[in-house]
């Protein structure tokens, strides 16, 4: 990997980290209005005519029809792992008040991306990465943590919906991660949002929701659509084809404080001291597991390697 190639994967992945950090904003204020199902049909179909397009003008809707068994069966894989991911995730910004605090529980992420890729991938697992992991998930406990004594009122309403998410987001993102060279990051991303747009679509003519919204909703869905679901995703997949997933993560793991600054800005909203706490802390853990893994950090001897 030349320094060219690095430089690359590291601005998109720059890109990706401000434009999902928007995501949870404008997400956020559009489901203030709607209800989940409307925001979906409205936010997947805008993401679905921009990835179209995109695609269109680079060429790559000719490559449909030259796709053969195999990578159609990982296409399918993508989409249903895409509707779980998804829906856990905008379920997640509905259930939990405050943006910033689901921001810094989506740390999770990288941390499985990072199990994933040693379990899955055959990536090397140090001890410092072991000790990143660790502060992840004590900074994830902190931010989540009740006091109650049972497993329901344990932790904040949409705790474990922000674990399923992550698991289904670090599955998806491997399997990318995999077959990008099979597969142009502009058709994994289309395929992501024509998936979702279907599922969404399916969802609004089942339920009968109508599809008359707020103005202010209109506008928040279409610059949050432009964000994440397009340029966001976009730009990750990008990076996926210069660096290590892992590493594109160094960049996304800071989203969170871009977040809790977006969300004071946007809504006055600000976490307990205890989540802000735990939330830096999940940072930490992510930016000591990431830099082990680009050989900037290392703490004793590398452990063996699992397969």
């Amino acid at each position: 990997m030349t320094k060219s190639d690095q430089f690359k994967g590291y601005l998109f992945a720059i890109l990706a980290t401000v434009s999902f950090s928007n995501v949870y904003i404008f997400s956020k204020a559009a489901l203030n209005e709607v209800h989940l199902i409307q925001f979906g049909f409205y936010w997947f179909l805008i993401a679905m005519l921009l990835n179209g397009a995109w695609a269109a003008r680079n060429g790559q809707l000719q490559r449909v029809r030259m796709l053969n068994g195999p990578q159609l069966k990982i296409l399918l894989l993508l989409g249903v792992l895409e509707i779980l991911t998804n829906t856990s995730f905008y379920l997640s910004i509905h259930i939990i008040p405050d943006p910033a605090v689901t921001s810094f529980l989506g740390n999770l992420y990288p941390v499985m991306l990072t199990l994933g890729g040693v379990l899955l991938l055959r990536e090397r697992f140090t001890l410092t990465e072991s000790l990143g992991v660790l502060l992840a998930l004590a900074g994830a406990f902190i931010i989540s943590y009740t006091g109650g004594s049972t497993l329901k009122s344990m932790f904040i309403p949409g705790t474990l919906v922000v674990l399923f998410n992550a698991v289904m987001a670090s599955s998806a993102s491997l399997i990318g991660k995999v077959n990008i060279r099979k597969l142009s990051p502009e058709l994994i991303t289309l395929n992501h949002t024509v998936w979702l747009f279907v599922f969404s679509a399916i969802l609004m003519a089942v339920t009968g929701k109508p599809l008359a919204i707020p103005s202010t909703a209109v506008f928040n869905i279409v610059v949050g659509a432009f964000l994440g679901p397009f340029l966001g995703v976009l730009m990750i997949y990008y990076s996926f084809k210069y660096i290590e997933a892992s590493r594109s993560s160094i960049v996304q793991s800071l989203k969170g404080i871009v977040v809790l600054i977006g969300a004071w800005l946007y809504f006055g909203t600000f976490p307990l001291p205890h989540q802000i706490w735990g939330g830096l802390l999940t940072v930490a853990g992510v930016l000591v597991m990431t830099l082990a893994q680009a050989r900037l950090l290392r703490f004793g001897k590398k452990a063996p390697q699992k397969v």
